[in-house]
């Protein structure tokens, strides 16, 4: 076989989408000889235009679970903040600390939430699309 299949990454990490060919993607791909006293080629592919239909089902699942996340992030931050306050009233002789603290975790959720909310709708934008995408067309005339 030629080099060219022999030819692999050795990355920390191997994406699954890696090894298949790109088939209607336009790409873009450059070489490019290192001039800052590095010796070696650098070859370079970026991918202009991908795959024309966009799948808006599993982008819809990668916001739902983003949503989910965020709603975990705004759980985690405001039980933390309660366990704060909790601490201001039983440790007296910090409680500003734990004030601070408080009030922090208490904007953390609030980000959260409002992260938590952002997505919601993406999800939702991403449901209509794929509705519009395979509604049956009814033409009256």
């Amino acid at each position: 076989m030629s080099e060219e299949k022999h030819h692999h990454h050795h990355h920390l990490f191997h994406h699954k989408d890696e090894d298949k060919p790109v088939d209607d993607a336009v790409a873009y791909s450059e070489t490019t000889y290192a001039t800052d006293g590095y010796t070696g080629y650098a070859e370079t592919t970026q991918v202009l235009a991908d795959d024309p239909t966009p799948d808006y089902k599993k982008e819809e699942k990668h916001h739902k679970h983003l949503e989910h996340l965020g709603e975990l992030g705004a759980a985690a931050a405001g039980a933390y903040a309660l366990h704060e306050k909790h601490k201001a009233k039983k440790d007296p002789e910090h409680a500003h600390k734990h004030k601070i603290e408080e009030e922090i975790a208490a904007v953390a959720a609030v980000g959260a939430g409002g992260y938590a909310f952002h997505e919601h709708h993406e999800r939702k934008e991403a449901k209509e699309e794929y509705k519009e995408s395979h509604e049956k067309k009814h033409h009256l005339f």
